[in-house]
């Protein structure tokens, strides 16, 4: 007689040791102990006699259990025929596993698994927005359940702050992370390919440089002014000189400069173009380095953080920038970059082709052919010694020519 709502609320253990046994029909009963009321399914595979668990009353209605049965008998009719407990045991260890596979976990095994495609400092900036922005929102989150809503939201509190371009940033380095664990068998798909054009567009600008000789001048003795950490100052006084990326500089380390020979070997690692790049250094940045040496010489990195065996922020530079009164729109680290091409061409009138190579640009040769490292580098080393001299000409107050404007002879 199949069993009911009202009789399973109403039976109790009749005190029998092994439990009593309410048949249900199709192999399924209710055993009933002196502590619990849980439902069983006896049923045969491969000539063997089985037990399968399908819960416990109340947490597993009547209803539930004999819908759980009919899948059970379901397998056992495939073909061929599925053991339900097997299965059940499948099941279970696959919940496990995705329950184990957050997006931190899988994100940090791609972070491992990629770190050869990408430079140290850029390593580090992807690491960082991860954790910052992403893994305190859907880090303890099973991969495999996230939603495209769950990543737009995580995305749109980054750009609510106005961070919009990191809002685009995170969510493609999200995407490449599905994309990994979607070939690792963890996830279905990359569900950030359904949030194109859900966030505002990135606003296109350039980097804010000043690019007057008159100005420079007055940056210049700024930055012979600007008293703070020791590591700062030297590498504030050093951008303008060697006009390298930020995170290039930043990142130097001792092992990579000769100060006898004053030169700088920045490894392909850490270049955009992921090409070694020599960078000559003048009388003025080697003197810099020397003074600096006996502070920060001891460590790997020639610009350490003042708080960590890391080197400094990327924020260090812009941030000293804005305590001398620079404005992020008058002025940014990148901004020694356009300072150093815009003058040197315009005012210095140095070859076009050897400032592009020290900006560590793609330049060919007449015959298409790139430049190695090595090209033109006495040329190169004369002109970067004119540099320097020229900005001690304009910090010290000395003649000053101005850009010619446009159309003037």
């Amino acid at each position: 007689m199949a069993l009911t709502d009202t009789g399973i609320r109403q039976v109790k253990h009749s005190g029998a040791p092994a439990g009593d046994k309410l048949s249900d029909g199709g192999g399924m009963y209710l055993l009933v102990t002196p502590t619990a009321k849980c439902w069983r399914m006896n049923y045969r595979f491969n000539g063997k006699q089985k037990t399968l668990a399908l819960g416990i009353y109340p947490a597993v209605s009547l209803a539930q259990a004999r819908a759980r049965r009919e899948e059970a008998r379901k397998l056992l009719a495939s073909i061929p025929p599925i053991d339900p407990s097997q299965a059940k045991r499948e099941e279970k260890l696959a919940r496990t596993t995705a329950a184990e596979q957050t997006f931190e976990v899988v994100a940090r095994q791609w972070l491992a698994k990629t770190a050869a495609d990408r430079g140290a400092n850029t390593q580090e900036k992807v690491t960082s927005a991860l954790e910052n922005n992403v893994f305190p929102f859907l880090g303890k989150t099973a991969i495999s359940t996230i939603k495209p809503l769950d990543v737009l939201a995580t995305v749109q509190k980054m750009e609510a702050r106005g961070a919009i371009d990191t809002a685009h940033r995170v969510k493609q380095i999200c995407g490449q992370v599905f994309r990994y664990a979607v070939a690792a068998g963890l996830a279905e798909r990359d569900v950030t390919t359904d949030l194109k054009g859900a966030l505002s567009a990135v606003p296109r600008s350039h980097f804010a440089a000043i690019t007057e000789p008159k100005q420079a001048g007055e940056l210049m003795r700024a930055i012979f002014d600007y008293n703070g950490f020791p590591a700062a100052v030297a590498a504030l006084k050093m951008a303008p000189l060697v006009f390298v990326r930020p995170g290039e500089l930043r990142t130097a380390e001792w092992s990579e400069i000769d100060l006898d020979a004053a030169e700088w070997r920045i490894p392909a690692s850490k270049m955009k173009m992921k090409v070694e790049h020599m960078v000559p250094l003048s009388v003025q940045a080697v003197e810099i380095l020397r003074t600096l040496y006996p502070v920060t010489g001891h460590g790997k990195y020639v610009f350490p953080s003042l708080r960590s065996k890391t080197c400094m922020s990327e924020n260090t530079i812009n941030a000293a920038l804005r305590g001398m009164g620079y404005a992020k729109g008058v002025m940014t680290g990148h901004g020694f970059r356009a300072m150093a091409r815009t003058i040197m061409d315009e005012v210095l009138e140095e070859r076009i082709d050897l400032i592009e190579h020290q900006l560590a640009h793609a330049v060919k040769d007449v015959n298409g052919r790139a430049y190695n490292r090595t090209a033109h580098l006495p040329a190169r080393r004369e002109m970067m010694q004119r540099w320097a001299d020229y900005l001690d000409k304009l910090r010290i107050g000395g003649e000053i020519i101005r850009l010619r404007a446009w159309g003037e002879q």
